[in-house]
């Protein structure tokens, strides 16, 4: 038989229709309507019973306003690629395979592993290749090359949206971006702000959140940008309003009531890292009370985000601690709020034309769906999610 008569098997095709037509609240019968074809053959497509003929995946796509290829793509046959080693080197000692995520950022091939997500989110967040060992052809800007084994098509790697920031909210955006677009991701990176925007300015993401109030004038985030972001380029867009204060356990035993008890001696704070915006922001509340640092046991112990901080109270391990109140409300403790922020979403203004997806997850951040969900996770406001904050004076 030739190439070109055999059939391709059900077996090595991708086949994202049903995720495609429920995110867009569309009923078999509806997508078979508005595409020409029968119930039936919708119902045997999304089994993967058989595959579409070239003239019904391109009624299907324009039916869902979308590419074929969101549709149906090969699955990965162990494509190789070589890209740039982000972060601290994998144990060469461990037998084990590094399961690595992999983005392209601008012109680079960025690798990191995915155990630097966490140790919940390395058992849910599925990999985009293993390590297949260096890349001595590589020219990486930091680090070191290494070649990927890929398990997942090269195209929807590269539709892949890295973000630097402490939103936990990000995975949930995520999500409702592969609704719209089937095989895009966001992958998160946990860092402060001032970690995230540095990240960016190394072009290791293509997104940086952050919310650090500025002490003089009040002003969420962009004073702070004009401090640290030259020239211009970038675009600002906010993700959401939330309030920050205080996480202390559950029936708040310590009778915490602010910044001011965290001086007291029972009392044992878990902090964030240097520049992170909960820092800057207890920093700011100490320095207005004249307690030094010195003075707050377990100043110097920090946390890697919002929810760790909250975890870490939670088992008894720190008293208090500063994040968002959705953090609290997820590991039942109470809080105490001391400002509103906004946190915003700074992106090199060239990406939102270069990588698709981009646009789509603007979209999905924007639509009331994800707005309604957010805001039920507590401490949220949306009311400006989606707002173009100007950066530089016109």
């Amino acid at each position: 038989m030739s190439e070109k008569s055999r059939a391709e098997p059900v077996g090595n095709i991708e086949n994202r229709l049903k995720r495609l037509r429920v995110g867009k609240g569309l009923s078999q019968g509806a997508l078979a309507e508005m595409a020409g074809v029968t119930r039936q053959a919708i119902y045997a497509i999304e089994g993967s019973q058989y595959l579409p003929t070239t003239a019904v995946a391109l009624r299907l796509a324009g039916a869902l306003d979308c590419r074929v290829e969101d549709l149906f793509s090969l699955v990965s046959s162990g494509e190789t690629l070589e890209g740039e080693w982000v972060g601290p080197l994998p144990d060469s000692g461990d037998p084990a395979p590094v399961r690595v995520k992999v983005a392209r950022v601008g012109k680079r091939v960025l690798v990191r592993p995915v155990a630097s997500l966490g140790a919940v989110l390395n058992f849910t967040v599925a990999a985009d290749g293993l390590v297949a060992g260096a890349s001595p052809s590589a020219k990486p800007v930091h680090g070191r090359g290494v070649r990927v084994q890929l398990l997942r098509d090269r195209r929807a790697v590269e539709e892949e949206i890295v973000v630097a920031g402490c939103d936990p909210a990000i995975y949930l955006a995520g999500e409702y971006l592969r609704r719209r677009q089937g095989q895009a991701m966001v992958v998160g990176w946990t860092m402060g702000s001032a970690a995230a925007v540095e990240a960016l300015k190394r072009g290791e993401v293509h997104v940086a959140g952050l919310h650090v109030v500025d002490a003089k004038t009040g002003e969420s985030n962009l004073p702070y940008l004009r401090r640290h972001l030259r020239g211009g380029g970038y675009t600002v867009v906010t993700f959401a309003a939330w309030e920050q204060g205080l996480m202390v356990r559950r029936g708040n035993p310590k009778g915490i009531r602010g910044v001011a008890d965290l001086a007291r001696k029972d009392v044992a704070l878990v902090n964030r890292e240097a520049g992170a915006g909960a820092r800057l922001l207890l920093d700011q509340r100490l320095a207005a009370l004249g307690i030094t640092s010195g003075k707050v046991a377990g100043y110097q112990r920090t946390a890697a985000s919002h929810v760790e901080v909250a975890r870490l109270i939670a088992e008894g391990q720190a008293d208090a601690g500063m994040g968002v109140e959705s953090a609290a409300r997820l590991l039942g403790l109470d809080f105490l709020p001391l400002q509103e922020e906004r946190y915003d979403l700074v992106i090199p203004t060239p990406y939102l034309t270069a990588h698709r997806s981009l646009a789509a997850f603007l979209d999905a951040i924007v639509s009331r769906p994800f707005r309604t969900e957010i805001e039920a996770l507590g401490g949220y406001d949306t009311g400006d999610t989606g707002k173009v904050q100007r950066l530089r004076a016109e």
